[in-house]
């Protein structure tokens, strides 16, 4: 079996696909190439209308998933052009599809992709629908790149933390002796992103410039951290489902100032990133921040500030561009089903015990 693989991830931020191609030949993953597809308004805007009822879901539902799937295997073809790699080199394409619902406590999720299109336009056998499997056996279905945080950076003499800050925000804690937890934390990006597009028409607050520009209100962020959510022990998984316009906009955020807001999003992921790991993380020495939150310098400063002797970095100081983490994470799962390996941590996710996650389709 070939060593190569490729790993697709779009995730809840709905910004584009990223798309990995990693060499598992040694003892540690190899990324050969990366490459980033942004998403098109279209797919964007029906991607996130899908994630609320509406009218002929399942219609809409379908024609995204075949949409996605080009724009996928795109990604792939470039990405292979651009490496010099062909299709038959590639063992599979793990591909975590577009959620759209992630409903742990219904003990659904939905994942958008078709895989046999993706097979058909790349030539590559696809493992997709990781999640399903872990959820069946009562798990949350999420998070699911713990797993790979402890293949690749667990360390033998320190206490570390992977927190990936995406659309969602969730921790990955790597003692160097014991048992590794995870969950989502709560909202990463997903808010902040929101407000911004709302009050200034961009995608996001590039560096938190903007939030460092306003203060926070104390009363506000108590509001929103007295969410239920915050309080419920792990294992737990959240989503657009909870953290969503509706949400955010249900506070009568118009009696303050917009920067003001911005600022007390911010504080509202880092101060429930940072309760997090001191209630559940009390020996942490490190914490290596990935997703696109590990470019917003803001959210960095405020996660030292509140972490106090824990040291704050990146996962690329530990060898992997926090942008291409989650994609390597899905190239190694799909090589984890291939090979009848678990790729789950039932005590991360609540599972009834280790499961080979996903289907494959092959070519």
């Amino acid at each position: 079996m070939s060593a190569l693989y490729i790993g697709l991830m779009s995730g809840t931020s709905l910004d584009g696909v990223d798309a990995a191609l990693v060499d598992f030949a040694g003892d540690r993953p190899s990324v050969r190439g990366t490459r980033f597809l942004p998403y098109p308004d279209s797919i964007r805007a029906e991607a996130l209308a899908l994630n609320s009822p509406g009218d002929d879901e399942i219609h809409r539902s379908a024609l995204l998933s075949r949409e996605l799937s080009r724009l996928y295997a795109e990604a792939v073809e470039l990405l292979l052009g651009e490496c010099g790699v062909m299709p038959r080199a590639v063992a599979a394409i793990g591909c975590h599809g577009q959620t759209v619902r992630h409903r742990a406590d219904l003990g659904y999720t939905v994942q958008l992709v078709d895989p046999a299109l993706l097979v058909e336009r790349t030539g590559i056998p696809v493992v997709a629908n990781f999640r399903a499997r872990d959820l069946a056996a009562e798990g949350q279905g999420a998070p699911l790149v713990p797993a790979f945080h402890a293949g690749a950076f667990r360390h033998a003499d320190r206490d570390r933390v992977i927190l990936n800050v995406g659309g969602i925000a969730n921790i990955t804690a790597l003692p160097a002796s014991g048992t590794i937890i995870g969950f989502d934390t709560g909202p990463g990006n997903v808010l902040l992103d929101m407000w911004c597009a709302r009050q200034r028409g961009c995608a996001f607050d590039a560096d938190g410039e903007w939030a460092a520009s306003g203060r926070v209100v104390e009363a506000l962020l108590d509001d929103m951290l007295a969410d239920p959510y915050f309080a419920l022990p792990p294992p737990k998984s959240t989503g657009r489902d909870l953290y969503n316009e509706a949400w955010l906009m249900r506070r009568d955020l118009a009696r303050y100032a917009a920067e003001d807001v911005q600022a007390t999003l911010l504080e509202l992921t880092a101060r429930s990133v940072a309760d997090a790991i001191e209630r559940y993380c009390p020996g942490a020495d490190e914490l290596y921040v990935c997703g696109g939150g590990a470019s917003n310098r803001q959210l960095l400063r405020r996660l030292q500030a509140l972490l106090g002797g824990v040291s704050v970095s990146t996962t690329a100081d530990l060898g992997l561009h926090p942008d291409w983490v989650e994609a390597v994470a899905f190239a190694w799962l799909a090589r984890r089903t291939l090979l009848q390996q678990p790729g789950n941590l039932p005590e991360v996710t609540g599972a009834q015990g280790p499961r080979v996650l996903g289907a494959v389709y092959p070519t």
